[in-house]
């Protein structure tokens, strides 16, 4: 056998790909699932702290600036870990899956809100001024004037910052959660062959290739005209 048919046996072998195939495919429909609930969650809490700190009060903002800058700094698999073997020692039990999900979205809630603050402090002054001038409330001049502004300022930093946090969506595979690489993995323990993990390759391609796509169409479709 030459270097190449070991090569392609071993990375591509029809047989144990067909075995392992729709193990595959089941952690790349879960792991779509997790990737949603990421997005949907991670966005909407970062949105929501940047809305409370734009009201200016300032023991809730030192809060949430220590909260974003902690999660910020913590890996994600070390607060996986943290929730999934920690959090049992006090009680509280939770699957590998919510695990996952609430690990990343803290930490997509965390890079959120500090992209929509940046949104939110580079609106021009002039634009609250005018609002107030003709006399808008605090609340209306946010949530019509200034947030509009903010929101398409941000959405191509946020929109990479969120592909790049849900493909830690493998992480899952450290507490047990058959997603893509977990799926892979446990194909390659029991067919001592790598094929599963090209699979996994595949899936990833499948399922991330798209939205980077998208991601590089939305930057340009959104970015301001020089």
């Amino acid at each position: 056998m030459t270097g190449w048919e070991r090569f392609t046996d071993s990375f591509f072998n029809l047989r144990v790909g067909m075995e392992y195939a729709p193990k595959i495919i089941d952690g790349l429909w879960l792991t779509l699932a997790l990737a949603g609930c990421i997005i949907v969650s991670g966005v909407a809490m970062g949105l929501l702290l940047a809305v409370v700190r734009a009201m200016g009060i300032r023991p809730i903002n030192w809060a949430i600036i220590f909260t974003v800058d902690l999660f910020r700094a913590l890996p994600p698999l070390v607060i996986i870990v943290l929730l999934y073997f920690g959090l049992p020692a006090a009680g509280v039990s939770m699957s590998g899956f919510v695990a996952a999900w609430l690990a990343l979205a803290l930490v997509l809630m965390a890079f959120s809100e500090e992209i929509f603050w940046a949104g939110i402090t580079a609106v021009p002054p002039g634009q609250w001024e005018a609002a107030r001038s003709m006399g808008l409330s605090f609340l209306v001049t946010f949530g019509l004037v200034v947030l509009p502004q903010a929101v398409r300022m941000v959405i191509p930093p946020l929109v990479n910052r969120t592909i790049a946090i849900t493909k830690g969506t493998a992480l899952a595979s450290v507490v047990a959660v058959p997603e893509i690489l977990g799926a892979a993995q446990a194909g390659v323990s029991f067919s001592f062959n790598p094929t599963p993990l090209t699979l996994g390759a595949i899936a990833y391609l499948i399922l991330f290739l798209p939205v980077v796509v998208l991601g590089r169409w939305v930057e340009q479709r959104f970015q301001w005209k020089r």
